[in-house]
């Protein structure tokens, strides 16, 4: 849980530094451009490969964590699908545009999904263990909800800027 903190942190620093030592001038389209950008790479790329690596790696403490069995091979799905949105979050740094609308659908569209598995999940089986109720149900909305309000917005100064 401390972990994501870091992330948070971490992308908040790497925004502020590239916007204080960006030539160019700071809009509001390019303020929010460059928030999203470090939210893709930092949160979403580098995040999502510490998920592979925790579901790859340690995955039968990553199963108690979040109230799974061990040694299920689910595990190993998730941590590649991890593994794809850590690849696609890191390649937001090389293109832009199309592309990080798709990353962010993909992104938020696996987040939320992973959030309502939390939530039958603590329905039906009264699962209220740590990884499942608590810190990782609660990014699994977040995120998604900070990424669409950045690309949003993004797109809509995108749009006022070039008028």
């Amino acid at each position: 849980m401390d972990l994501v903190y870091i992330f948070v942190i971490i992308t908040i620093i790497c925004a502020c530094l590239h916007l204080f030592f960006s030539k160019k001038p700071k809009t509001k389209n390019r303020i929010i451009e460059i928030f999203l950008l470090w939210f893709l790479v930092v949160m979403i790329g580098f995040g999502s490969i510490w998920g592979f690596i925790g579901h790859t790696f340690f995955a039968n403490m990553i199963a108690t964590m979040i109230g799974w069995p061990a040694g299920s091979p689910f595990q190993f799905e998730v941590a590649v699908a991890n593994l794809s949105y850590g690849i696609l979050g890191i390649l937001c740094l090389k293109f832009r545009d199309n592309f990080w609308t798709a990353t962010v659908i993909s992104v938020s569209t696996f987040y939320l999904g992973a959030a309502y598995g939390h939530i039958i999940n603590m329905i039906q089986f009264k699962n209220y263990a740590p990884g499942n109720a608590g810190y990782a149900l609660y990014i699994d909305i977040i995120i998604p909800i900070v990424l669409i309000c950045l690309l949003v917005a993004y797109k809509m100064t995108s749009k006022t800027s070039e008028n």
